[in-house]
């Protein structure tokens, strides 16, 4: 894959950034052959598991608690055996992200109690997370696999939960990477890039091209896209002037260039300033979230 791919100047190019939260619903659920691209993403990460169909569900889990918040999750299907797949995209550092996966992939696999399987009859539910960060910063590896395991054999206690987490900010520009690595690039490239790099070929690639050229927006999608682009820059730019404004005052040390680094006092209070501000204006509570690192429960405390 050549460099001379990349848009450089940051403008608005060809191809939406597919893991903001308007492009990523369309490419991977509503746009043309949404199925499909789903599919052979899935097959990628969990290779074992043979998918010859899906069905998708409501993006949003039912919390049992009602003074609580619903849930969120960007994409949830079911293939043809009823094995659940909950796909989430983090963009913003989140300390507590995986604790956040199992609290929310709960909610799956007791929602299968609702639609009729026998008492305690799970099928496998798979927690996907895709994320802009790393959690794992000394560890090269950018895919990591979960499950209910034995510590001392490693023998699976149960098939219902699993979890699959893929750091696309730790995959690279390799030709010859494997097809996980490539996915991996893409969707923490696309933004930048000015034509299709010759690396990515095959069907995946076809159709999440196809579905990210800005060229093919329909209006409202493309307002919709401009509107997402537009509030996290605006939240990032309230964050990094409340940490500019912290450092100032000796409060907190470092920069915001994906993640936030400093103090961590700092960095909490310079954070919860904008999340409220943000909350105030009306931005919703899972935009708040994704650009803040904040959990729904922090925000909705605020």
């Amino acid at each position: 894959m050549k460099t001379s791919t990349i848009n450089q100047s940051g403008a608005l190019g060809r191809y939406a950034d597919v893991l903001l939260d308007t492009s990523f619903k369309r490419s991977f659920k509503e746009y043309g052959n949404a199925k499909r691209l789903m599919q052979l993403f899935l097959e990628a990460l969990i290779p074992e598991r043979k998918i010859k169909s899906l069905v998708f569900t409501s993006e949003e889990s039912t919390n049992q608690n009602p003074d609580k918040k619903s849930i969120r999750v960007d994409v949830e299907c079911i293939d043809q055996n009823g094995e659940r797949f909950v796909v989430e995209v983090q963009r913003a550092e989140q300390s507590d992200f995986y604790e956040r996966a199992v609290y929310n992939s709960t909610f799956t696999v007791q929602r299968q109690l609702d639609a009729g399987t026998d008492l305690f009859g799970f099928r496998p539910v798979y927690f996907i997370g895709i994320m802009r960060f790393t959690l794992n910063p000394n560890d090269e590896r950018y895919l990591y696999r979960y499950s209910l395991r034995d510590e001392e054999t490693g023998k699976e206690m149960t098939d219902s939960l699993h979890y699959v987490f893929l750091e696309v900010t730790k995959c690279k520009d390799d030709m010859n990477a494997p097809l996980v690595e490539k996915i991996g690039y893409a969707l923490n490239n696309m933004v930048s890039f000015e034509q299709r790099p010759s690396g990515l070929a095959g069907e995946f690639f076809d159709l999440l091209f196809s579905s990210t050229d800005l060229s093919k927006f329909a209006n409202e999608d493309r307002i919709k896209y401009l509107n997402d682009m537009t509030t996290e820059r605006d939240i990032r730019n309230q964050i990094s002037f409340a940490h500019d404004k912290g450092k100032a005052e000796g409060k907190i040390e470092g920069k915001i260039e994906g993640k936030i680094e400093g103090r961590e006092e700092g960095r909490a209070e310079g954070v919860m300033q904008v999340a409220t501000k943000l909350k105030a204006q009306g931005i919703s509570i899972d935009v708040i979230s994704n650009a803040t690192g904040l959990s729904e429960e922090q925000i909705n405390n605020l």
